[in-house]
């Protein structure tokens, strides 16, 4: 057997191995993809033992094509929601998860210079303390370029094996402390955040609205929309109990209710105080000519046309009042962008509503379909970035934003963009996921087979044991840091919290531990999915930070 075919099966085998370890659960929490990484030491030890020789080429290429699919796809996948997500709803919450990964990695700063730890040791504990694989190899790749030999890199994946399996452990125990140190009634913080503003599974608020200010009566309807704000959408209309569509023109009048929805809660009240009070009159299109449907975006013609360019609410009658992307559920004023996938909510005649059907498109099939020339587009120009030199005095070499950064950062900003003419980087979520998985199972299966030749002889005869309790510092420090300031000095929904600290780890067992807590409130999932874009940038771009940072200091 030729040594390509050699390593392709023992990859295969290795991918058997891990995905059935990450499959093992206790209680709900296993390793999930991290199994893979284990696997691979478990196969690179007999290996080495046996001197099986593997094609050194041909996995150095699937190592770095693994990498490259998995960051651009994760690129893909927060992009849209990633400036969203950096608004004044989820502030808060990604300050408080920035400061996790900025206390993280300081801590790791600090034991690096405490107890003289190599870069390459110290990188490998710092990333499989917070459980994130793109910070391994975002630390690889830094090390690479720096200069730092095959071995070196190898050093690192041992320590990320290391501290792995108590990054997941610690991230429990945090939530566990919190819980008992603030004696925190689960089931109360349940039923607060459900009452609360929290409540929202979404930024945007709405609400049906009596109008009582006289000097409205006998104006048009844009006369009102110029008072209340061009960002707030009014959706639905009921005069003499009558529904109505309403347009710019429609004349309105003392008595008449209204539907407005708004951006977040602070901009609909304002606009309650102008109009009157709020009702809890349903508005119901149920029995009517009307009806409210969503539309799926999926004509290539239509993106990145504004609305106010398409004017469908003259044209067609009917009222688009709600636009979701990838999950995000936005207002749709006249300067939202249409991109390919955008769910619209619209309100209108049933005629009318197929006709905006047809014209965007609608066709639910499309969503399935990939179009490859969008992702290999984005690859090639984000391995033109990432091989792009930056100069940095004090470096032996030009510093490069590399595989793991450059493929990042395009994928965002192309996923941001949406679509350029009849190209749209829009990825059905099933490919996105099943990329994804296969980027990360090939990059941890090399990783491990590489690191595995020495993994038994440094865990039993080196420095293994200290490595790990190096890791529960940085597991442990900040995320009880962070969990006491956000429950004790900013009163944070402790469900909010948990799912806080699993976001900041970017670890979905931790999550569905988090959801375990209280199962019908989705408190822990809102914040996980808030903090997750901004964590996982700062997470692949810490450790190449910390190493020229420390690589000039030297």
């Amino acid at each position: 057997m030729s040594e390509v075919a050699l390593s392709i099966l023992v990859l295969s085998v290795v991918a058997i191995i891990g995905l059935w370890i990450g499959g093992m659960k206790i209680k709900g929490v296993g390793l999930g993809i991290g199994g893979v990484l284990f696997g691979g030491l478990f196969v690179g030890h007999f290996t080495a033992q046996y001197g099986w020789q593997l094609d050194a080429k041909s996995l150095h290429f699937i190592k770095e094509f693994g990498l490259i699919l998995f960051v651009y796809t994760i690129g893909i996948q927060v992009g849209p929601g990633f400036f969203a997500s950096l608004k004044s709803s989820g502030l808060r919450l990604n300050a408080l998860a920035a400061g996790i990964v900025l206390i993280g990695g300081a801590t790791a700063v600090c034991l690096h210079f405490l107890f003289d730890l190599p870069l390459n040791v110290f990188l490998g504990i710092y990333s499989g303390a917070v459980t994130n694989t793109p910070s391994l190899a975002a630390g690889q790749q830094i090390l690479a370029e720096l200069g730092m030999g095959p071995e070196s890199t190898a050093t690192l994946g041992l320590g990320y094996a290391m501290a792995y399996p108590f990054g997941i452990l610690g991230i429990l125990l945090s939530m566990w402390f919190v819980r008992i140190v603030f004696r925190v009634n689960v089931d109360e913080e349940g039923n607060a955040f459900d009452q609360g503003a929290g409540g929202k599974k979404t930024a945007i608020a709405y609400a049906n609205v009596l109008i009582e200010n006289k000097n409205l009566t006998g104006y048009p309807l844009s006369e009102l929309m110029a008072l209340i704000g061009e960002d707030i959408v009014c959706s639905r209309l009921k005069s003499a109990g009558e529904l109505k569509v309403p347009l710019p023109d429609t004349i309105i009048n003392e008595g008449d209710i209204v539907r407005i929805v708004a951006p977040n809660k602070t901009e609909l009240k304002k606009a309650v105080t102008i109009i009157g009070k709020e009702v809890s009159d349903t508005l119901t299109t149920k029995g009517t000519g009307f009806r409210s449907d969503r539309v799926v975006v999926t004509n290539e013609k239509m993106l990145g046309n504004k609305l106010s360019e398409l004017d469908i609410k003259n044209k067609y009658n009917v009222v688009i009042s709600r636009q979701n992307r990838a999950g995000v559920e936005l207002v749709a004023n006249k300067d939202s962008v249409l991109q390919f996938g955008d769910i619209l909510n619209i309100v209108g005649d049933s005629a009318d509503i197929e006709k905006v059907s047809k014209l965007l498109g609608n066709v639910s099939s499309k969503l399935n379909h990939v179009q490859m020339l969008p992702i290999f587009v984005g690859i090639g120009l984000g391995v033109l970035l990432g091989s792009l030199p930056i100069h940095i005095s004090g470096l032996p070499a030009p510093l490069k934003l590399g595989l793991a950064g450059g493929p990042l950062i395009v994928a965002i900003i192309l996923a941001r963009i949406g679509s350029i003419g009849r190209i749209y980087w829009f990825m059905p979520p099933s490919a996105n996921l099943a990329l994804r998985e296969i980027g990360i199972v090939l990059f941890l299966a090399v990783v491990g087979i590489k690191s595995g030749a020495h993994f038994v002889e440094t865990l039993v005869d080196g420095d293994g044991l200290s490595w790990m309790a190096y890791g529960v510092v940085i597991t442990l420090v900040p995320l009880i840091v962070i969990g006491v300031v956000a429950r004790w000095l900013m009163k944070v929904n402790y469900l909010t919290v948990c799912g806080l600290m699993a976001g900041s780890m970017t670890d979905p067992p931790a999550l569905a531990f988090a959801n375990a807590i209280h199962s019908t409130s989705g408190a822990s999932a809102l914040a996980y999915a808030t903090v997750y874009p901004l964590v996982m940038c700062l997470r692949i771009l810490s450790p190449q930070i910390i190493a020229v940072l420390l690589w000039v200091t030297v």
